[in-house]
């Protein structure tokens, strides 16, 4: 018998606010249709979940809630069907770039690097560490001077000196002359 009496209860409710919600999810959504679908939707839920409602006077905020969240999550399915999708970009002339590795690059990037450690590496201590710290971990010029105890003009030099170095230890390396080839 309790099931028959919240069957009709919730007949009652629906029928009494079912309008009201209507008119507030036109706004809501933009155009008949999509209230009409977020009202549809929002009246299968409160039917679903009818045991949950305990207050009647919250009825109809909770249908329009339900409602609301139902238009919602039109308008984003609405804006992602409306996108273009992969095939489409394709079509009008759009390539995406590629995902895959180029093992060619991979090798030249993967030499190109050996060739800076190894000059660098060849680097006297005095140059080597002012290189690495302005150059490879970025560090500025006043903390390098700082830490090594010499002047902000000593500190350029020895990069400029150090820069210099590895350049020409580059262009004489063999290995790394081929890869300008």
């Amino acid at each position: 018998m309790q099931e028959a009496v919240d069957a009709s209860r919730l007949e009652r409710l629906v029928a009494r606010h079912k309008d009201s919600v209507y008119r507030q999810m036109v706004r809501v959504c933009g155009n008949r249709t999509d209230a009409e679908d977020a009202l549809a939707d929002a009246l299968v839920a409160a039917v679903k979940s009818a045991g949950d409602l305990r207050d009647q006077e919250a009825f109809r905020g909770w249908l329009t809630l339900i409602a609301s969240r139902a238009c919602a999550r039109s308008r984003i399915r609405d804006r992602f069907h409306s996108s273009l999708s992969l095939s489409e970009l394709e079509s009008i002339g759009f390539e995406p770039p590629s995902v895959e590795v180029d093992p060619y690059a991979e090798s030249v990037k993967g030499n190109l690097k050996a060739c800076v450690a190894a000059a660098i590496s060849r680097l006297s201590p005095v140059y080597r560490d002012v290189y690495v710290r302005r150059e490879i971990d970025g560090e500025r010029a006043q903390i390098v001077a700082g830490e090594l105890g010499i002047s902000i003009a000593s500190l350029k030099s020895r990069l400029h000196r150090a820069r210099k170095l590895v350049r020409e230890s580059i262009d004489n390396d063999v290995a790394c002359q081929a890869l300008d080839a």
